[in-house]
């Protein structure tokens, strides 16, 4: 496997439904998406990533489709830089199908760790590559949204565009 260095980096942030994304890759995968709106936004691109939208046309591509109601599976290179367990947890995130959900528990029993809930839910807290490694599909095992990168108001946007939002959750949006 290439190591990867910061000068090797790409960035451009697109505009979609859920606000600014901040895209980073190389020219051949993406390493992460952030939002510039919720809870851990702004991220700022590293001074030494290079401004540029070539790389992820079709990043933008699919997430346009995505957004639009039009595309449920990602299918693109991706390149996430983690720990073994991290790397395992987000691997099987890609699993959870689209318009579903699970828990922290039932993903912890996916990866054979099933009494790892807590440290599953770190991991998935760190994917680097929210939205399109669909960390937003994890909630609660009595069915309550938990923590999300981009903030619980995104993340019901998320699972609503899906057709997956709990029932108690649709009531609080409304």
């Amino acid at each position: 496997m290439k190591t990867i260095t910061e000068q090797d980096l790409y960035h451009h942030t697109m505009d979609s439904p859920i606000g600014g994304l901040l895209l980073v890759g190389d020219a051949e995968a993406l390493h992460g998406v952030y939002f510039q709106d919720g809870k851990r936004g702004p991220h700022k691109p590293d001074k030494s990533w290079e401004p540029s939208e070539k790389p992820f046309k079709e990043v933008q591509r699919q997430l346009k489709a995505y957004f639009a109601g039009k595309l449920e599976d990602f299918d693109l290179p991706l390149s996430p830089q983690g720990t073994e367990f991290q790397l395992k947890v987000w691997k099987t995130l890609r699993t959870i199908p689209y318009g579903k959900t699970w828990s922290y528990g039932e993903l912890a029993r996916r990866i054979k760790r099933p009494a790892a809930s807590r440290a599953v839910g770190a991991a998935n807290g760190q994917n680097p590559i929210p939205v399109i490694v669909p960390c937003h599909r994890v909630i609660g095992a009595n069915g309550a949204l938990t923590g999300f990168g981009g903030g619980l108001p995104i993340k019901q946007k998320l699972l609503a565009l899906e057709g997956a939002l709990p029932r108690d959750a649709q009531e609080k949006l409304f």
